[in-house]
């Protein structure tokens, strides 16, 4: 499978250990990192180009899935899921980092770099890695949901509207 890692700079500790672990599990690893080729590069890159990037490489399906490692877990969640056809949440337990897989497909993996310990975080990702998605009801709710996105991209002109 091919996985994106991405973290700001201050998590890229946790960014390394993450790629030495997917690599171990015979996963194809494309690590993003603060020191892309943009405006905003290094150590105060905002967490959130890097979760763009990640999510788009998802969305775009040039990579399977997605890790995002920033202080919360919460600001990178929040921009991936702004790009059509990413499913992003934070996991926090093995319970968490199962169910998102089996019931929602999660294509990205939101993790939380200030207040989790790596061993913690090495778990939480092989779970998820594991996991398969169940399907069935489940499946019928993502529908829903890939319908939504859809809906959402329409341009404005393409919109239903009454006439002026």
């Amino acid at each position: 499978m091919r996985i994106a890692v991405g973290s700001d700079e201050r998590h890229a500790p946790l960014r390394a250990n993450l790629v030495e672990l997917l690599d171990r599990l015979g996963q194809e690893v494309v690590e993003i990192s603060g020191e892309a080729d943009q405006e905003d590069t290094g150590p105060d890159c905002p967490p959130t180009d890097v979760a763009e990037q990640v999510a788009q490489l998802v969305g775009n399906q040039e990579v399977e899935r997605g890790i995002l490692v920033c202080g919360s877990d919460l600001g990178g969640c929040i921009v991936a899921n702004k790009i059509p056809g990413v499913r992003a949440a934070p996991c926090h337990d093995d319970l968490t980092a199962e169910l998102s897989r089996r019931h929602n497909d999660l294509n990205v993996l939101c993790l939380c770099g200030d207040m989790h310990a790596e061993k913690l975080i090495d778990r939480l990702v092989e779970i998820w890695l594991t996991t398969p998605f169940e399907a069935g009801r489940h499946a019928r709710r993502l529908r829903k949901v890939t319908a939504f996105e859809q809906r959402r991209e329409q341009p404005a002109d393409q919109a239903t509207s009454p006439a002026s």
